[in-house]
């Protein structure tokens, strides 16, 4: 979908951190679309990423177009790193309302046998430990605000066989992680919701995929399209805010449709 261009302040007076917010080149991942999109929309956001330049550089967007944000650079597989940056927040901005889970990585396809124990471990450190960890830091300061948001990016690979166990597994945990969140701290106004997003085209996906690909990835699911980091950013924005207020527990897949397609009917697809 184009970048948005109107906006209507849904995210007005709160604070947000969003994780992974950087992004490869020059181009839009998911955590730079939503952290764009999140201060547009009147949030102020701590931009979390391990390399400062990838970072700046939605920094540089978000203060040009009059928003407010800094950033905060780190490993979240560290927790001390987690606890920091929840604090640098806090101290910044006066609180916390709103959590972006976004890292990620992904894992080597292949049979168990082709994924060494170091690979396996790291995957699930940086899709997984990384979302614990942060939310270990921020629910307490989510809820001294009296409540707000998680929202935990995942993948369609969490909810169907995606060829890489590790990175499969890690998705799938992600959204029990999400169920956990939103029974455990639901009392405390504090929501938890998951988002599955499935064949986005984004930077880090353009390194991976030739022409060919990509237009089998758009066929195969029931809507003609190839989606972006900004629908990602818009399925975001609205779990964010105020108007999913009832809304707790679920994940959210954008992916076209791909997921509610049968096998065959896939195959059907592909052939037109």
């Amino acid at each position: 979908m184009p970048a948005p261009k109107i906006f209507h302040q849904r995210l007005s007076g709160k604070i947000a951190i969003v994780t992974g917010a950087g992004s490869l080149g020059q181009g839009f991942g998911t955590g730079k679309a939503i952290a764009c999109l999140f201060a547009a929309e009147g949030a102020s956001v701590c931009l979390v990423d391990q390399q400062y330049e990838r970072a700046a550089q939605t920094l540089a967007l978000i203060t040009e177009a009059g928003g407010r944000a800094f950033v905060s650079t780190g490993d979240v597989t560290d927790g001390a790193v987690c606890a920091r940056i929840v604090e640098e927040t806090v101290q910044r901005y006066g609180g916390l309302d709103i959590l972006i889970n976004n890292v990620g990585i992904s894992g080597a396809p292949g049979r168990l046998q082709d994924v060494d124990e170091a690979s396996w471990d790291r995957v699930i450190d940086v899709n997984l430990k990384s979302a614990f960890l942060m939310s270990r830091s921020a629910v307490p300061k989510i809820v001294a605000r009296g409540g707000g948001a998680i929202v935990n990016i995942g993948s369609v690979a969490g909810i169907r066989s995606h060829g890489s166990a590790a990175y499969g597994s890690s998705k799938a945990a992600m959204v029990g992680f999400t169920r956990e969140l939103a029974v455990m701290y639901g009392r405390d106004h504090v929501r938890a919701n998951a988002i599955a997003p499935g064949h986005i085209f984004t930077p880090m996906v353009e390194s991976m995929l030739d022409d060919k690909a990509r237009e089998r990835r758009r066929k195969i699911a029931p809507l003609p399209l190839e989606g972006d980091a900004w629908d990602v950013a818009a399925a975001a924005l609205f779990l964010a805010s105020d108007e999913s207020r009832f809304i707790t527990g679920t994940c959210l897949p954008v992916d076209g449709g791909v997921t509610q397609v049968a096998a065959l009917a896939a195959y059907d697809l592909v052939q037109q």
